[in-house]
């Protein structure tokens, strides 16, 4: 099924009174798929975004990228200027994480309706905030395998108060592959250091990765883009997924 086909439409997940705003990919070939959730950047479910939806589709995956700010600016989506990253914090700044994990939920729940998916058991990748969210998504209990990239403040807080994320390691029920930049000064070592030893501590099943790269290393849109941590992590992407979502 590698970089097959797809087919690709803008749908909404009802989430009570919320309608919150999509992309979907799907092989465009006849059966049954696992599925995978998407979570932005702070930017929005922008182009590098879809590229991405799109990229796992190709490897026989329906995949969605579920607008998270939906409540706060519907269908934003931005670039990487200074001026952008500004807005963007001032969205991130005001979700809240029951309401992440609520819309990552009513995702889950919309994936399960459509015939062309397989199975109860779901995947999720998450980018800069996304990877923080995707941390949280990962103590859902239908998420069966998680990759969380440079989610920065998973071991010092989480979004709009609380005991920090990390303190929620123990209900992750999946698989959690981390992947961040020994260049970031957002994360620094010692967080990432906490998370494994947390991951380890509740013997949730993991995998840490580290690279002589910047925070946004897989993004090819930003200035911090490096292309072989980025082709790196992207292999070991692959590997959680084929290893975890198996057809039933």
């Amino acid at each position: 099924m590698t970089n097959s086909e797809i087919h690709t439409a803008h749908v909404k997940i009802p989430n009570g009174d919320l309608q919150i705003a999509a992309y979907l990919a799907q092989p465009a070939a006849a059966g049954q798929f696992p599925a995978v959730i998407v979570i932005q950047e702070i930017f929005g479910v922008n182009s590098h975004i879809r590229e991405v939806t799109e990229r796992i589709a190709k490897e026989g995956y329906v995949a969605i990228a579920p607008a998270i700010y939906q409540r706060l600016a519907p269908s934003f989506e931005t670039g990487y200027t200074a001026e952008d990253i500004k807005i963007g914090r001032k969205y991130k700044e005001q979700t809240t994480a029951p309401e992440l994990q609520s819309d990552i939920q009513a995702t889950i729940d919309y994936l399960k309706t459509l015939p062309f998916v397989n199975q109860p058991d779901f995947g999720c990748i998450g980018f800069c905030f996304g990877g923080h969210v995707a941390y949280l998504a990962a103590t859902l209990p239908e998420i069966k395998a998680t990759a969380s990239f440079y989610g920065a403040g998973i071991a010092t807080q989480t979004p709009r108060g609380g005991p920090p994320t990390i303190t929620r390691t123990a209900e992750i029920k999946g698989t959690l592959y981390g992947f961040y930049g020994i260049q970031d000064a957002s994360i620094p070592s010692e967080q990432v250091d906490r998370i494994a030893t947390e991951l380890e501590k509740h013997h949730i099943s993991h995998r840490i990765f580290r690279y002589n790269a910047d925070h946004g290393f897989f993004c090819n849109h930003r200035g911090s883009y490096d292309a072989t941590a980025a082709a790196e992590s992207w292999e070991q992407v692959k590997h959680l997924f084929q290893q975890e979502l198996q057809p039933v």
